[in-house]
């Protein structure tokens, strides 16, 4: 009884961390894929030194990733893609944090650290702990 206690806590932990991040990721997604460079460069200021292609391509996968973090579970369509999303998500922040330090905007990383933390939580409780099951 314990143990169907605390994988219902656990549960409940997942669905919040992968809304969270999936909101996280398709708002940052979206802001790259329709917002011009321009725009984007007051903000985020690596923009532009970067091409529009890259920009672009790193918009794709988080809005990618952030759908692929909440679809495949809530639809039970293949429910292991959300942990194949949450580990691309985890790519996608390690080389923003090696980017960031090698610019010397140590500031950002602290943000790529915490998304990466609660990607790996949901590799380790999707794949481990608490997986959902395909129709």
């Amino acid at each position: 009884m314990k143990t169907t206690n605390s994988n219902k806590k656990l549960n409940i932990a997942l669905w919040i961390a992968q809304s969270l991040l999936a909101a996280m990721f398709l708002m940052a997604g979206i802001m790259k894929l329709i917002s011009s460079i321009d725009d984007l460069a007051m903000s985020l200021p690596w923009v532009s030194d970067v091409s529009s292609s890259l920009v672009r391509f790193i918009g794709l996968s988080e809005l990618l990733g952030g759908l692929g973090l909440l679809l495949p579970s809530i639809l039970k369509i293949k429910p292991k893609l959300t942990v194949w999303s949450a580990s691309g998500l985890i790519t996608v922040m390690l080389f923003a944090a090696i980017f960031h330090a090698t610019r010397g905007e140590f500031s950002a990383i602290g943000m790529n650290v915490a998304l990466m933390a609660i990607a790996l939580f949901i590799v380790w409780g999707r794949s481990e702990k608490v997986s959902i099951q395909a129709r």
